[in-house]
């Protein structure tokens, strides 16, 4: 992350995946709020070259105008944000409908989709006591506010992959994805 897609991964390539809750939001006339979702991505190379595989996992509680919306956000066919999914992925694995839970417990996420993926993400404390470390005002296209994590756990297990980066860097961030 704090390359901001400039230098090579330290391993020649990225592999990840992200839990998203949605406390409120909407696209267009159609509620999102409450929906929790989930995203693989695998990246070969300098993050601006694009050819990233991808695949989205969307709660089985969303509707099904609410599936359609988050595609279309997660693919970058919305526009906003995530419009750079459209020009940087060059494989979609596809959307998959499944139970996800995100939960936050002091501070702690704890985000699973049952036999794909399981994850539990802890904040590194700051210099000063109470507080997280975190990277604001950056040119991240996702935030430009991030906490500084730890994977306490982290697997995924689909799709032919099969990884488990316990114990190495998470990032928590706060999202406003508009869609104009």
């Amino acid at each position: 992350m704090l390359s901001l897609g400039q230098h090579p991964p330290t391993e020649g390539y990225c592999m990840t995946w992200a839990g998203v809750r949605i406390d409120r939001g909407y696209f267009d006339d159609v509620d999102l709020s409450g929906i929790n979702a989930g995203l693989m991505l695998e990246i070969p190379g300098l993050m601006s070259r694009g050819n990233w595989t991808a695949a989205a996992f969307i709660d089985e509680r969303a509707s099904p105008p609410a599936v359609e919306a988050l595609t279309r956000i997660f693919t970058g066919q919305a526009g906003g944000t995530t419009a750079l999914l459209s020009i940087l992925v060059g494989r979609f694995l596809g959307v998959q409908q499944v139970p996800i839970r995100y939960e936050v417990k002091d501070d702690v996420r704890h985000f699973e989709i049952p036999k794909l993926i399981e994850g539990v993400v802890s904040p590194i404390p700051g210099n000063k006591a109470g507080e997280h470390t975190t990277i604001e005002n950056s040119q991240y296209w996702i935030s430009s506010k991030v906490m500084v994590c730890k994977a306490e756990r982290s697997k995924l297990r689909v799709f032919g992959r099969n990884w488990n980066f316990a114990g190495r860097s998470a990032e928590v961030c706060p999202l406003d994805w508009g869609n104009g």
